[in-house]
């Protein structure tokens, strides 16, 4: 079946520019939860949301390319630290927005009670594929937030992720959703898709947003799913994956392979879809 298109949906919501989604809601540390949603319920839960939710928009545009490499040491501490639930957690990526050629190194730190920070650098596109301009930033991070291995040890990328984004403002929580599509995972010569399901995530000082409780009335609950650690695991089945496998069994079982090309970054100058 094919899923029903979410342009019209969209096109109902009133718009928010970046620089004032900023200032709303930054949430550099946050509350976030996922949720694996069909992709032809989008339309109907955009159109509950019409009333008050505003959607991202650059320059007309309301759906925006992403890129994300993720780093990990030779015995992927990152992974397995997510996968045995310890309780400082990290991930290292970089982020490219293909529509605008932009990108940042980001160093992400789980905390308590399901808390993220979010550390950035300004990056250069070029070299999203290697962390060593910015091994320092991340050294100190992880230091700083006694969350990381020790300076030195060799962070290389592990997992390539792409899809599409969508995100939207509620202004009366400041709180963001975030509405990823056509997701694809590749690594070590190996790729996946996965038609026809989207990554709907609520990002939130702490307190569940009016997007959570439709969901939940729905009957969708959070998902156990990181798009580091759970696509790596759909494709390196040697590795642990407790925290994950109820995901992996039910919306990973059926994922189709992938094979598409690099995608094309863009030359526009200004900045991105949900950067913050």
């Amino acid at each position: 079946m094919t899923a029903a298109p979410i342009g019209p949906a969209l096109a109902r919501l009133a718009p928010v520019g970046l620089a004032d989604l900023v200032e709303r809601a930054a949430l550099q540390t946050r509350v976030d939860r996922k949720y694996l949603v069909a992709e032809d319920a989008l339309p109907r839960l955009l159109e509950r949301l019409t009333p008050y939710a505003r959607v991202l928009e650059i320059d007309g545009e309301r759906a925006f390319r992403y890129r994300s490499v993720y780093f990990d040491t030779p015995q992927l501490t990152s992974y397995h630290r997510t996968a045995y639930r310890r309780r400082r957690r990290f991930k290292v990526r970089t982020r490219t927005y293909l529509d605008s050629a932009e990108c940042w190194l980001e160093v992400k730190i789980s905390g308590a009670r399901g808390s993220v920070t979010k550390h950035r650098l300004p990056y250069h596109p070029g070299d999203c594929d290697t962390v060593r301009p910015g091994r320092g930033f991340v050294d100190e991070t992880l230091a700083r937030e006694s969350a990381g291995p020790v300076a030195g040890t060799s962070l290389d990328p592990v997992l390539t992720t792409e899809y599409r984004r969508v995100t939207l403002l509620l202004p009366d929580t400041a709180s963001r959703i975030t509405i990823d599509t056509g997701l694809a995972w590749r690594a070590a010569g190996s790729a996946l898709r996965l038609p026809g399901l989207v990554v709907v995530e609520t990002k939130s000082t702490s307190a569940a947003t009016p997007v959570d409780r439709l969901l939940w009335r729905a009957g969708t609950r959070p998902a156990r799913i990181s798009k580091y650690a759970t696509g790596l695991a759909a494709l390196r089945p040697d590795l642990p994956a407790v925290p994950w496998r109820r995901t992996l069994r039910r919306h990973f079982r059926d994922a189709a392979p992938a094979a598409d090309p690099p995608p094309v970054i863009s030359q526009r100058p200004e900045q991105e879809a949900s950067c913050v």
